[in-house]
């Protein structure tokens, strides 16, 4: 995909709210069902509940990759959709603290930019499910921009 072609596709997810070409253009983030919900000025991540995404059957709960994986790509996005940037923010560092087990419901994430300079962005990132403010798992990820 070309550089004009996200632009394009940035640009038309600010003008209609309808992030689903954006993330379509996201391998992993299609693969996980990921999808992103624009309540006024706000960005919500969801992860829709999917029988690919169970990583103890028993309980059953999401795998923790799968969590992990959720709120990488969310922050990534955030970044993107809060910088209109046509280019994806390229994964420096992560670290992702499990809070309780996430069951096998949707899941929801917000992010929020810590700082962003020229050439890095930190974001932090809270998953949860039931409650806002039970978080199934806080994360923070740092990311070089272009």
């Amino acid at each position: 995909m070309t550089t004009a072609q996200i632009e394009q596709l940035v640009r038309e997810a600010h003008d209609s709210g309808n992030f689903a070409p954006l993330v379509a253009s996201i391998p992993y983030a299609s693969t996980i069902g990921l999808q992103v919900l624009r309540l006024g000025e706000e960005v919500v991540f969801h992860l829709p509940i999917a029988k690919d995404n169970i990583g103890n059957p028993v309980l059953p709960a999401l795998h923790g990759g799968v969590i992990a994986g959720f709120m990488e790509q969310a922050a990534m996005l955030h970044l993107m959709i809060s910088m209109s940037s046509s280019n994806f923010p390229k994964i420096i560092d992560f670290s992702i603290d499990y809070l309780r087990a996430g069951l096998y419901k949707d899941t929801y994430a917000t992010c929020q930019v810590w700082r962003q300079g020229r050439r890095v962005g930190n974001v932090a990132i809270t998953a949860w499910q039931t409650r806002s403010n039970e978080p199934i798992a806080t994360a923070r990820a740092h990311f070089k921009l272009d």
